[in-house]
């Protein structure tokens, strides 16, 4: 096949989860309510924290970013995902794929960051909580997503670029059910590995640093909560961060075994399976571990639910 750069290239052809088209409407059914869930819970979380004065503090409001990437991050795969299924079409253009990577890399890179911010939060909660007012102040914690707003921009610019750079050949098929770029640097014809070493150095930098950030955040906070010499203090000090850590581990887990199936498995499907676990399921979990794991959540949603019922008008 004769390359075809960017201007010469007019769409590429998703293969989705399935070839089967009884098996469709059952795979839209499906990822349609997961879609609505993720969207529903992230939306009542953002809806308790903006409502509850109780919850204007840093860790809720980080919290409230993070569902909101949460609702980026699922949106950016699975909406394109269901038009095709509905319209049993496999196309997507060049243009809405370079759209898809830079909303797909800004929301998971947004989500890295809050969770690295949120991290922070605690590790200043609990290492050292009398000067927590004055270290996470308003203007401080403004700035903390003002720069992973940033970051995660610059990210996605950085992916955006790498791919449109790319010579595709004719009747590009990608094997998944979105604009994965990795993917895409392994269907370019003029694959250089300089390429595709630059998106996994801008990869592991913007994911890197991040969960280095939580793990030295977590050593320290390990580390203080097992020299409170009382067994309820230990317990109290590990109960604050239990849902963060909860999220974390979902995230990153997930994350971490896609990447390792993309590298070492030669199955599409089985790696287009796994992607499905960290691309839809960890954010439509995520409220559910902060709203069972927390009192505070609870108590907004409650409060919330009970207002609704009462007055409706």
């Amino acid at each position: 096949m004769e390359p075809l750069n960017y201007t010469g290239l007019s769409q590429f052809r998703l293969l989705g989860l399935s070839d089967d088209l009884e098996l469709q409407p059952i795979l839209a059914g499906l990822f349609l309510s997961m879609y609505l869930i993720t969207v529903l819970g992230n939306l009542l979380i953002i809806l308790a924290v903006t409502s509850d004065s109780h919850l204007h503090i840093p860790m809720y409001f980080f919290l409230s970013i993070l569902s909101f990437a949460d609702i980026g991050f699922s949106s950016s795969t699975v909406l394109k995902m269901l038009v095709n299924l509905q319209t049993h079409s496999k196309s997507i253009s060049y243009a809405g794929c370079l759209t898809q990577v830079a909303f797909f890399i800004f929301s998971g890179c947004l989500d890295s960051l809050q969770m690295a911010v949120m991290a922070y939060d605690r590790l200043v909660a609990i290492c050292y909580p009398l000067h927590y007012p004055i270290i996470m102040n308003p203007c401080f914690c403004g700035l903390l997503v003002l720069l992973s707003l940033c970051l995660s921009l610059l990210d996605s610019l950085a992916h955006c670029w790498i791919v449109s750079q790319l010579n595709f050949c004719e009747d590009v098929e990608i094997p998944s059910f979105f604009c994965d770029p990795s993917q895409l640097l392994k269907l370019a014809c003029d694959y250089i590995p300089t390429k595709n070493i630059f998106i996994y150095l801008v990869g592991a930098v913007f994911g890197g640093i991040p969960a280095s950030g939580i793990l030295y955040s977590y050593i320290q906070i390990v580390s203080t909560i097992l020299g409170v010499p009382s067994t309820n203090g230990k317990y109290k000090a590990f109960s604050t961060c239990g849902s963060h850590l909860s999220v974390v581990c979902l995230f990153y887990g997930t994350g971490m075994i896609a990447y390792c199936s993309s590298v070492l498995s030669d199955t599409p499907r089985k790696v287009m399976v796994v992607s499905v676990m960290y691309t839809i399921i960890s954010p439509m979990l995520n409220p559910f571990v902060y709203s069972l794991r927390n009192r505070d959540i609870k108590k907004a949603l409650w409060f919330l639910a009970c207002k609704a019922t009462c007055h409706p008008y």
